[in-house]
């Protein structure tokens, strides 16, 4: 097990009618005027944005509105916000949302208190944020973690590329998860983000060389198995409050670190598939990751077929073949794969959209590589000719 730092400090408010007591929790910190960042009309129609407002109103709370978010964030939107925070004044931001609003707070959050910087530069590298607005969310889609992660992901539309990086400013001072605001989540979404949970879990267990981390292991292996159960009663029953719970509280826990500690890992999926809806933005992340994955797995399985094998039979439920782990190993990503099809999601680029084309896996890994200058490290390590064999792999 390797040395490491975790610090989780987002304080969680989980349950039934959680979101109504969001004036209260922002009056306890002492904020004066709010940014309410969401996306499309959804919280409008649904009634929780007023209910929102209405609890900011009673505790006699300032807030402006910004809305218009859409999947895959933009760095333009994102600055649009900052420049409305210095005009109004703000000093805290709520995001209400799912993952692609979550982000595009945390960075509205960073550049607006660093108007020196081009914010682009903390995504490729050339700065950090050393200070952001404070920021919470209330959480309506469970997939990416990001309510209480120290991610960000955002897309820069000038030449699309997608970007994340992590820093201690995006970890949010509250999240608020109630699984009922879950409910109206079509089936769609739903399966993309039972895939992104599982994935960050996936990429942390599967993502690198790292051994004697059992703890970690058996807990990453019960967060896939409690995913892979409320996924499929969710598909069947999507009003079911526990299984709702049970992803809520899972896509926290996947991508806190918590499912990784003390493994090294790469997220190549991630990575692949960044450069994947950055050029298609029309493509849900959890249903490009669900595009990829497997025909990743049978590409680099071999580099370490016990590994995938110990997640074949502790998750998939395949009989060990000690003789030919590899084949035990194979099982478990058919099985997985299965799953992925019970759940409608994807398992090829060819079921993405009908945009995708095979003359543009060469440009994605071109970028996915920065211009042939980086690998992936990780089981197997992927430079550029290795990028454009999986996309061709998951084609």
């Amino acid at each position: 097990m390797n040395n490491f730092e975790y610090c989780v400090p987002t304080r969680v408010l989980f349950g039934r009618d959680t979101h109504k007591q969001v004036g209260t929790v922002i009056k306890e910190y002492g904020f004066k005027k709010v940014l309410v960042h969401y996306g499309g009309g959804s919280v409008k129609k649904s009634g929780l944005l007023d209910q929102v407002t209405d609890s900011l109103k009673e505790q006699g709370i300032e807030f402006v509105l910004f809305g218009g978010v859409k999947p895959n964030p933009t760095l333009s939107l994102a600055k649009e916000g900052m420049e409305l925070c210095r005009q109004e004044g703000i000093d805290f931001i709520l995001a209400v949302g799912g993952g692609s609003v979550l982000d595009s707070a945390k960075c509205i959050a960073d550049g607006t208190l660093n108007p020196e910087i081009d914010p682009w530069k903390y995504f490729i590298k050339e700065a950090s944020p050393d200070k952001a607005l404070p920021h919470g969310n209330i959480l309506t889609l469970s997939a990416s973690g990001s309510e209480t992660s120290l991610s960000c992901v955002i897309t820069n539309e000038d030449g699309n590329y997608k970007r994340g990086f992590n820093s201690k400013t995006h970890r949010p001072l509250f999240a608020i998860l109630n699984p009922e605001l879950t409910f109206s989540v079509n089936k769609f979404q739903t399966g993309c983000g039972s895939v992104d949970i599982m994935m960050h879990t996936l990429e942390r267990y599967l993502g690198g060389n790292t051994k004697d981390t059992p703890l970690t292991d058996r807990i990453a292996e019960g967060l896939l198995t409690s995913v892979m159960e409320a996924g499929a009663i969710v598909d069947k029953d999507p009003k079911n409050y526990e299984a709702r719970a049970t992803l809520m509280w899972a896509g926290s826990l996947s991508h806190n670190d918590l499912t990784g500690l003390g493994r090294e890992f790469m997220m190549q999926v991630h990575q692949l598939e960044h450069e994947l809806s950055g050029l298609y933005p029309c493509i849900a992340h959890g249903a490009g990751l669900s595009a990829l994955f497997c025909s990743w797995s049978r590409y680099v399985c071999e580099k370490d077929p016990m590994r995938f094998a110990q997640l074949a039979v502790r998750v998939m439920k395949v009989e060990m073949d000690f003789e030919e782990p590899l084949k035990t190993a194979l099982k478990g990503i058919d099985r997985l794969e299965e799953f992925f099809q019970s759940i409608k999601m994807p398992v090829r680029l060819s079921e993405l959209d009908d945009a995708v084309r095979e003359e543009d896996f060469e440009v994605m890994a071109e970028k996915c590589s920065f211009n042939g200058t980086r690998s992936l490290p990780g089981i197997r390590t992927l430079g550029k000719q290795e990028m454009i064999d999986v996309y061709r792999m998951a084609y």
